[in-house]
């Protein structure tokens, strides 16, 4: 060990990340303190790596926070995530962000302080990639001076913003390629809550659990969109047709529009939604190369709709990856077995059920007689905890049923995940 270079000692604490790990491993020798002092690329401070930080007052918690920070030099990394934590001084976290900014390419932070620390005007005008912030406020962005030119990447955590500071922030950022919000408190000027988000580079969007009349983004380069626990009146996307991965889980909508060029669309995922699937389907028909299709928990807005697997084959000849949720209501199965086309590309299945009666089985078989590559069978059942002799018989008929069927199609490899 003695003859590694400095260097690769740096880089092997920096692995490490956990401030207390790298401060027990630099005191093996001096060799190993100069290479933490030198060459630590990462540092962390998280409860989670340790459970006495809970147990620290604030106070001692700032100094042993500023004893380790500043005998580092050129830290690439930094991850302060204490929010169990009291109120820390701003002037303490503003010494830390201080002496770290000009060599951080991560910023994960998470602390509350009094007053509100402004992160943008500490950290702006640097080489930050990374900036992950959480419980924190965001006021008077300023593009021209608060301006991240280097940033790929943004996560906003609970955090309070106008969404005019929104759209000037995302502006702010004219490499960023990857953007996260979750449960911002939005504050709006007038009734009608409006977020309006443009960004040419942006590849990545993950927006959780929130509520708006209007969200509508511009971005010329997505690839990816997930909405998540999110109440809107309209969500639109104004793109140019590179969307590949459309994501939707537990969120209301009256009025969703994710363009016209859906043509590089490759995955699409729907979950706990009510749709209209005319119209839903008409948004996603032209995705002739979508290759993995799950619809979840999927309420029909008319009680006789029906998507039938003639539909899914014929418009989605390389789907490789099939998900769907059995819903028989008042003897209607809207995932029917009409028509005569394979699904010659699906290799793996998904089924599952919220209720079960004993036309599953016949269903499951159904699903397999159309699907000649198939190589994987995964079924996904819920199972209460008190069951009534008819709910066991309805299990042991199923269970006998999968035996038999899968004597018939060996080649089939089956998975079984209850809840």
């Amino acid at each position: 060990m003695e003859h590694l270079p400095v260097e690769v000692i740096g880089n092997i604490l920096s692995r490490l990340g956990a401030a207390r790990d790298v401060m027990i491993a630099s005191a093996t020798c001096r060799k190993w303190r100069e290479a933490c002092r030198k060459h630590l690329h990462t540092l962390s401070f998280n409860p989670n790596d340790w459970s006495v930080y809970r147990d620290l007052t604030t106070s001692r918690l700032e100094i042993l926070i500023t004893q380790t920070i500043f005998q580092i030099s050129g830290l690439q990394g930094l991850s302060i995530l204490m929010d169990d934590a009291d109120e820390f001084s701003a002037s303490t976290v503003i010494a830390w962000l201080m002496y770290t900014r000009e060599t951080l390419r991560q910023l994960f932070y998470n602390v509350r302080t009094t007053p509100n620390v402004n992160i943008l005007e500490i950290c702006g005008r640097q080489k930050l990639e990374t900036l992950d912030l959480a419980h924190n406020s965001i006021t008077g962005v300023e593009p021209n001076f608060q301006r991240f030119p280097c940033l790929k990447s943004l996560s906003l955590s609970y955090i309070s913003i106008s969404a005019l500071d929104l759209s000037l922030l995302l502006s702010a950022c004219p490499k960023i390629e990857k953007f996260k919000l979750v449960n911002p408190e939005i504050a709006m000027s007038d009734a009608q809550v409006t977020v309006e988000l443009s960004s040419p580079t942006l590849k990545s969007i993950y927006v959780e659990a929130i509520s708006l009349d209007k969200f509508i983004l511009e971005a010329d380069s997505i690839e990816y969109l997930h909405l998540k626990d999110c109440a809107l009146e309209l969500f639109e996307l104004i793109g140019k047709g590179t969307l590949k991965h459309f994501k939707i889980d537990d969120v209301s909508v009256i009025h969703l529009d994710i363009g016209e060029t859906v043509e590089n669309l490759e995955i699409v995922d729907i979950s706990n939604f009510t749709i209209i699937w005319p119209k839903f389907y008409q948004m996603i028909s032209r995705s002739s190369k979508l290759r993995r299709l799950r619809l979840w928990d999927v309420v029909f807005d008319d009680e006789d709709e029906i998507v039938d697997l003639e539909t899914i084959a014929v418009c989605f000849p390389q789907l490789s990856h099939l998900s769907l949720s059995y819903d028989l209501r008042d003897g209607v199965l809207h995932y029917g077995l009409q028509g005569s086309s394979h699904l010659e590309s699906v290799i793996v299945l998904e089924l599952g059920w919220s209720v079960i009666n004993d036309l599953f089985s016949h269903w499951v078989e159904g699903m397999l007689k159309r699907c000649p590559s198939l190589k994987k069978l995964v079924i996904h059942g819920l199972v209460s905890e008190a069951k009534t002799d008819e709910e066991c018989q309805v299990l042991a008929s199923f269970t006998s049923a999968m035996i038999e069927l899968m004597r018939r199609y060996s080649h089939v490899q089956p998975h079984f995940k209850y809840e």
